[in-house]
């Protein structure tokens, strides 16, 4: 099949669809494309270099399904090239059937063990790290630097994330340098030609309403947005089964489809502490009731007291079909939303290193000017998580 890469890959991007540097580092905002281009660019090339092979990483393995391994199918089908490559869900795996050369997806911590890692075809020359900024220690990268061979194939290296914090070693490794090794771009959503006009307008209501936000969340600058809703929380590496006896599990839904995800956040809470334990959660677009039975099912979790978003009586009612039986709706209640968010204020949040989707939505979760708050499918979901602690109240925290 022959086709015109500009129709399909769009602009913006031409720098780093033609750099061979080691380095490719490309930091910005949603809905910027980075990663739908960096998918594109790996399908394409893995086709055009037979001894290429193609590592990719998240802090967590299985952040990776719903991210880079979907973002690679999507790229094959808009390149109308899906049959010619043979993909597995377990394990996350993708194989180009005319040459046997693969794609790996590893953890961080399972990839700082690449010595144990072997391709059938020629070398592993290429990773791609997506939401870089989930690495925080530099010697972790040092040891994936490390890792990537190349006999006949240029070496290269890919980091795509959304904006941090300047503070981020990544700021002071890649952007604050002339090393021509290293192309570093920031991109954002006016370089994405096929953004929805809903979007577009989310954005430019942001940029009139809050400039400090619009300048992070909109254009990809450096820093952590001011006004954030959370601020006393941490990551933090603790053992759920020794705090098991002396916590109570509570579990929190938001439904998504399309443009949002469904979030589940699964958490333990010590009230006399007053801290909140954040050990798992499921974040994903595109799920189906019934898949998202499945996933929650996979999780462990179907027989769990799970309170959702009582906007969707008839999902919570599939969802019981399919097995997650304690499913309940959140309860109304005026003022809610604020409330609810008052009421965790006053709480420490420990965030487990696995759950990745919640550390990026609380470092983002910012009240704006006009009294709503964008990236808060997760934090819905833990004030509806958190209804059981309250009692007594007449309103939930939807």
């Amino acid at each position: 099949m022959k086709c015109y890469l500009p129709d399909i890959v769009g602009g913006g991007y031409r720098e780093f669809w033609n750099f061979r540097g080691r380095y490719r580092v490309v930091k910005g905002s949603r809905a910027s494309k980075k990663s739908k281009t960096a998918a594109l660019w790996y399908i394409v090339h893995l086709m055009k270099y037979s001894d290429a092979n193609l590592l990719v990483v998240r802090k967590t393995e299985r952040s990776l399904r719903d991210s880079c391994f979907a973002d690679l199918i999507w790229a094959m089908e808009r390149l109308g090239v899906r049959d010619q490559f043979h993909c597995t869900t377990a394990p996350l795996s993708i194989v180009y059937k005319p040459t046997g050369q693969q794609v790996l997806f590893r953890g961080v911590m399972e990839s700082l063990r690449l010595t144990s890692i072997a391709v059938s075809r020629g070398s592993l020359c290429w990773l791609w790290v997506e939401e870089a900024y989930e690495i925080g220690d530099e010697a972790e990268f040092q040891t994936l630097d490390e890792s990537i061979r190349g006999d006949g194939v240029f070496k290269q290296i890919t980091l795509t994330f959304n904006p941090w914090s300047e503070t981020h070693w990544l700021k002071s490794r890649f952007f604050d340098t002339s090393d021509p090794e290293v192309l570093a771009m920031t991109v954002n959503y006016t370089q994405n030609e096929w953004l929805d006009e809903s979007d577009r307008a989310m954005f430019e209501r942001m940029r009139e309403r809050d400039p400090r936000r619009y300048r992070v969340a909109g254009l990809g600058e450096w820093g952590i947005c001011d006004g954030l809703v959370y601020t006393d929380w941490e990551e933090c590496d603790f053992d759920v089964d020794a705090l098991r006896s002396s916590t109570r599990a509570i579990f929190g839904l938001d439904f998504g489809y399309t443009t949002d995800p469904a979030a589940l956040v699964c958490a333990l809470a010590d009230e006399g502490a007053r801290t909140l334990y954040i050990f798992d959660e499921l974040y994903a677009k595109g799920l189906t009731n019934r898949v998202l039975a499945e996933r929650i099912t996979s999780l462990g979790y179907a027989k769990e007291r799970i309170v959702a978003d009582s906007a969707e009586p008839k999902s919570i009612a599939e969802l019981r079909e399919w097995g997650i039986t304690r499913v309940t709706p959140a309860r109304k209640g005026a003022d809610s939303v604020r409330n609810g968010v008052r009421y965790l204020q006053d709480w420490h949040i420990c965030i487990h290193p696995r759950c990745t989707a919640f550390l990026g939505e609380i470092s983002r979760f910012a009240e704006t000017p006009d009294g709503t708050s964008g990236d808060d499918h997760l934090m819905d979901a833990l004030r509806y998580a958190a209804e059981d602690l309250r009692r007594g109240e007449l309103f939930s925290f939807e």
